[in-house]
């Protein structure tokens, strides 16, 4: 009888070596993955310090301007427009004529020579510090933060009105300024609720954490907290804190980890991250990523090798921020503005939680205006809800006072 043990062999050999080869795929496949996630969510929580110009200035007409065409210059609303070398700023109003490649829109103010040539898009609108943007007068202050220097503005309200004791603290969003945040100064000083606005860690003007990278609201609170404090040194009984997008984040974790929650009389958000999960999908399906990959990436990040994957000082607990499941976790009043068609943080979560804590959420959807453009699609709206909700909801405002 002839032995079969040479072939069985073979088959061992074969199969081991197949089973290798698969393997050694799966764990390249495997790794790949992971490299994928980890470089999808570090775009995340990488601040955009470059602000290059994105668009360009073709003609100049009488009380018009024309562009080249982006998804920015397209937008309904009012915005403002900085030439290369910010040289000038020009405010501009409504599309007067779309044509292709082309856009004709309203050109309200210029504060210096318009030229052809490059420009950078401003989506706040105004553009600088209170004083020069927006006429009223600021006090440029340094908050001693955990981190390091943290500058601030301070902005007193209008002499003409009865000056609240509760105070106003705003919050920028990702990748944004305290620019963002000067649409609602002009309410807040006719109300006369002083107000401050901080920079956080990791913008421009502020100290960057060894590693650079945002912590999507789980340390940036306590920079937040040291504008609240400055707000009690100088007399304040209580705040109103105001954030936009992730600056609602910031704020939100700030309601729960704070020693100083119970200051907090109400708070406004406009288009705020309510939940980072929920955004990180949307935006791996727009940047077409598998959401597998981007749902591992989040794993990734809450983590213990989170510091040495993305950059962060420790892991980072998504769960933390998902503000539908917490929603009997809230306590403060709250004016939640966000509009439908929102294109970077959908409005889904912000309407769960309205409709899940309607004793506390005043919920003002909005349509047509895109992320924490709100305000510019109907300003004065936008304005007249904010100085609702204070002075009626809160009572904070010149309706505390018994004044007009």
């Amino acid at each position: 009888m002839v032995s079969d043990a040479p072939s069985r062999r073979t088959r061992l050999t074969r199969a081991l070596v197949v089973g290798g080869s698969a393997l050694a795929g799966g764990l390249l496949v495997s790794a790949a993955v992971s490299a994928s996630a980890a470089y999808f969510v570090r775009r995340v929580l990488t601040p955009d310090r470059l602000k290059p110009d994105d668009t360009e200035v073709l003609s100049v007409g009488p009380g018009t301007i024309t562009l080249r065409a982006t998804d920015d210059t397209v937008a309904r609303g009012r915005f403002g427009l900085r030439l290369s070398g910010g040289v000038s700023h020009a405010h501009l109003g409504e599309v007067v004529r779309a044509d292709g490649p082309t856009v004709t829109r309203e050109l309200v103010e210029v504060d210096g020579p318009m030229r052809v040539g490059p420009a950078r898009w401003n989506p706040y609108y105004y553009a600088g510090e209170p004083t020069g943007a927006l006429g009223l007068a600021h006090e440029d202050v340094v908050l001693d933060g955990d981190v390091g220097p943290l500058p601030a503005w301070v902005v007193p309200p209008a002499d003409d009105v009865p000056r609240s004791d509760v105070w106003a603290v705003l919050v920028h969003g990702r990748g944004a300024t305290r620019e963002e945040c000067l649409r609602a100064l002009p309410v807040l000083h006719r109300l006369g609720v002083p107000a401050v606005v901080p920079s956080y860690r990791n913008d421009a003007d502020a100290p960057a954490l060894p590693g650079g990278r945002y912590h999507l609201g789980d340390t940036e609170w306590t920079d937040v907290e040291h504008a609240i404090r400055l707000a009690l040194r100088r007399g304040a009984r209580g705040v109103v804190l105001l954030g936009w997008s992730m600056g609602g984040a910031i704020v939100l974790q700030l309601l729960s980890r704070s020693r100083l929650q119970h200051l907090v009389r109400g708070v406004v958000l406009d288009a705020p991250v309510v939940s980072w999960s929920d955004v990180l999908d949307h935006q791996a399906r727009v940047n077409r990523v598998p959401v597998g990959v981007a749902r591992l990436g989040l794993e990734l990040l809450g983590r213990r090798q989170a510091d040495r994957l993305f950059g962060v000082d420790g892991p980072v607990e998504l769960e933390r921020f998902d503000w539908v499941a917490r929603a009997n976790e809230l306590r403060h009043r709250m004016l939640l503005v966000h509009s439908d068609d929102d294109e970077f943080v959908p409005s889904g979560p912000s309407r769960a939680l309205a409709q899940a804590r309607p004793d506390l959420v005043t919920h003002a959807p909005y349509r047509g205006a895109r992320h924490c453009q709100e305000w510019n699609v109907d300003p004065q709206r936008w304005e007249r809800e904010l100085a609702s909700y204070l002075t009626g909801t809160l009572g904070v405002g010149p309706a505390r006072r018994g004044a007009g």
